[in-house]
């Protein structure tokens, strides 16, 4: 098993639907030890429903906003565990009159919020973490999402969070790296959660990849936790600072990568490519070289994982 004797934790397990429980259960599953955390009284209730099928659960009280909280969890963590292998950060929050209207219309204290909740936890998490992880091999996984790079209806002053929490793990990565603790974060698409339910047109975003994905349909959480149990497990032993994406998706659709010796893709995939999610139109696409040796890196980084990967312009760093 790939987590065979590791111990890890989980925080922001709302309930049996979140990517946060998939990937705990997908972490149990392959040996790991778990302990969760909930925010508060209203979710104790789950999380407790949910660690009773695992084995050997710790089941804590951690509100992200408190640092006494957050220190609280990892001083329980090392009086039971001793060490800690791996932390998964599945935690984010906007009030919901932010995810309506326009980003302009944004309060300060709805961004402030925004931040220090899906951002900052990160940075706070894993500066309690790290003193248990040395000499581990340790790996800390974030969640994000495709809005903090490109403006997703509706998404507003998150899309603006998950840009700052991809920019913390690379920080945190350079910072930890020495330590031998790897930094990542998993961005999953469009899958139906409690948090997801909160943005105004989900289900039109769900429909629109279904509907124009090559695979034509949407990410599974079964999918989203089988690449977190890669990036958590030893098998990403080389692989920090980085977001890769576990969708069976395709989201530049105006834009392919093409590998240079290679022929094009059959047409019904060149159909699926012509379309611009953006302006909402059909657009010829845009044929774009990468080196052979990124190609290569990636395609070996996407064996590993189990998942297909499209690359669309992005710019890795094998």
């Amino acid at each position: 098993m790939l987590l065979d004797g590791k111990q890890g934790v989980v925080f922001g397990v709302a309930n049996k639907r979140s990517l946060a429980w998939a990937i705990a259960r997908r972490a149990a599953e392959q040996g790991a030890r778990i302990a969760l955390t909930y925010q508060n009284e209203r979710l104790e209730e789950n999380a407790r429903e949910l660690a009773a099928t695992l084995d050997r659960p710790l089941v804590l009280p951690c509100d992200v906003n408190k640092d006494d909280d957050i220190a609280g969890v990892f001083a329980r963590i090392k009086d039971e565990f001793g060490g800690l292998d791996f932390v998964v950060h599945a935690v984010a929050f906007a009030l919901t009159e932010e995810l309506e209207g326009e980003y302009v219309n944004t309060s300060r204290e709805g961004f402030r919020i925004a931040h220090d909740v899906s951002v900052y936890s990160l940075t706070a998490i894993a500066k309690h973490a790290a003193p248990l992880m040395e000499g581990r091999s340790g790996s800390i996984l974030t969640l994000t999402y495709l809005g903090g790079e490109r403006v997703i209806p509706h998404y507003n002053v998150m899309g603006v969070a998950k840009a700052a929490l991809d920019m913390s793990l690379r920080y945190l990565a350079a910072d930890l790296g020495p330590s031998g603790i790897r930094v990542n974060a998993l961005s999953a698409g469009p899958v139906k959660t409690l948090a997801s339910a909160g943005i105004k047109g989900f289900s039109k975003i769900l429909e629109h990849m279904r509907n124009r994905a090559p695979l034509r349909r949407n990410v599974e959480q079964a999918e989203v936790a089988d690449a977190a149990l890669f990036l958590l497990s030893d098998l990403s032993r080389g692989v920090t600072g980085e977001v890769p994406w576990a969708l069976p998706s395709l989201w530049d659709v105006n834009t392919t990568i093409m590998v240079p010796g290679t022929t094009p893709a059959s047409a019904q995939f060149q159909n699926a490519l012509k379309y611009d999610a953006a302006q909402d139109k059909a657009v010829d696409p845009e044929v774009v070289t990468v080196p052979t040796q990124v190609a290569v890196g990636v395609a070996t980084f996407g064996a590993a994982m189990g998942a297909s990967f499209l690359l669309t312009g992005r710019r890795w760093r094998f």
